[in-house]
């Protein structure tokens, strides 16, 4: 077993995406500290630590956000960063297929104020997206354009044929999807949250996909809550500055 090897067995059993995703070899990178009692994951903003603290793998962790798996790595990390290192919780979001209530989820999708439409992502829309903040991470895990549109799914909620909201791919892996969710500013408080992501659950569903959520702060949980997930446990994260 290469040091590589050993390093990847260390995610075993870990419940994210974005380490299933790295270790399937669709999205990320695996990197050992050299003798596999160490590893990262690096996949979108995202740096996940295991094994043994080990200060030389820390050096390389591109961040901005780290996820290490046990409270050993918290005294290394913000002893290497100081105040850079601002630590806060997660919530994780329980992964389960049956959970859906299809006809709820439908009448979200179709509650959307006057004015407003729905429409998959497509590789016209997707250079838009971009060029925001808000709305970037729908698609910029992907290679291009054509390439979000093959492996990754969204939908947006348009106003005046522009897309002020939307739910799509932050990450794949084989299976499902990791859900990104969000609103332009000047739209937010209109439902349109709710029934973007009702929508892009639904499509997850028509494809044998599974929509993973997981929650950056209670308004996130809140919303999950309402499409039908439940919630499994906080956990802790360090956002570098």
């Amino acid at each position: 077993m290469t040091d590589v090897e050993r390093a990847a067995s260390l995610f075993a059993g870990w419940e994210e995406t974005m380490v299933w995703s790295c270790l399937q070899g669709v999205m990320g990178r695996l990197e050992s500290n050299g003798d596999g009692t160490a590893g990262m994951i690096c996949n979108q903003d995202f740096t996940f630590l295991a094994g043994r603290p080990d200060a030389e793998l820390l050096k390389r962790a591109p961040g901005p956000i780290l996820v290490p798996r046990s409270p050993d790595w918290h005294p290394l990390i913000e002893a290497f960063y100081g105040p850079r290192a601002v630590r806060e919780l997660r919530y994780a979001i329980r992964k389960e297929p049956e959970v859906f209530d299809r006809e709820k989820l439908e009448a979200f999708a179709a509650a959307l104020p006057a004015g407003y439409e729905l429409r998959p992502i497509d590789e016209a829309m997707v250079p838009v997206l971009l060029s925001e903040a808000w709305s970037r991470d729908f698609c910029a895990a992907f290679d291009s354009p054509a390439d979000c549109c093959k492996r990754g799914l969204g939908v947006a909620a348009l106003w005046e044929g522009v897309p002020v909201a939307g739910a799509g791919s932050y990450c794949v892996y084989q299976g499902g999807i990791e859900i990104e969710i969000d609103t332009r500013k000047d739209h937010r408080g209109r439902g349109l949250a709710t029934a973007c992501g009702a929508k892009l659950i639904l499509e997850c569903l028509d494809r044998g996909l599974y929509p993973s959520w997981d929650a950056i702060d209670l308004r996130s949980v809140a919303l999950a809550e309402k499409l039908g997930y439940h919630r499994a446990h906080p956990y802790p994260v360090y956002w570098i500055g």
